[in-house]
């Protein structure tokens, strides 16, 4: 039996975001430039307000000893969890650039961001929409489980 999945997202010119994203994406820029990516030299950030109104940032740390960085999503995703456990999260905003190369996309989690993200979407029973940017275009999405239609869930694990 065939079956399919429908994504539905906006791409939209980063002025037409109301006033509160277009916050979050200029904290996302500005977490980007205090990455730590001196080998992949692509510098991301992320921003997410939480339902208390906090914006929170991350950006991907790096290390020699690869994978031992982690990605500027589950930074901020991490520590809005660890110092915020009580509050929603409501919108995350990712953006990329490099000092390096011409990077002019509009950058797209990772897997592992994207089942983290899925987590704390079922954690707190409430989605989480997404807004992927580049300089000028952003892509909102209304929940991050639309990134991840097949997540990895407790549904099938059996208690010890």
């Amino acid at each position: 039996m065939e079956k399919s999945i429908n994504i539905n997202y906006n791409q939209l010119a980063i002025s037409e975001l109301d006033q509160l994203d277009q916050e979050l994406v200029t904290a996302a820029k500005e977490a980007s430039k205090n990455a730590y990516a001196p080998y992949s030299k692509f510098n991301v950030g992320a921003a997410l307000k939480l339902g208390n109104g906090d914006i929170i940032v991350g950006n991907n740390q790096e290390n020699i000893a690869y994978p031992s960085g982690l990605c500027a999503e589950r930074v901020a995703l991490f520590n809005a969890a660890s110092n915020h456990p009580n509050e929603s999260i409501e919108t995350i905003a990712v953006y990329a650039a490099s000092e390096s190369f011409d990077y002019k996309d509009i950058v797209k989690p990772c897997g592992a961001c994207r089942q983290v993200m899925c987590e704390y979407e079922i954690k707190q029973s409430a989605n989480i929409k997404v807004i992927l940017v580049n300089e000028t275009e952003a892509i909102v999405i209304d929940k991050a489980g639309d990134l991840l239609p097949f997540i990895f869930d407790a549904s099938g694990l059996k208690d010890s």
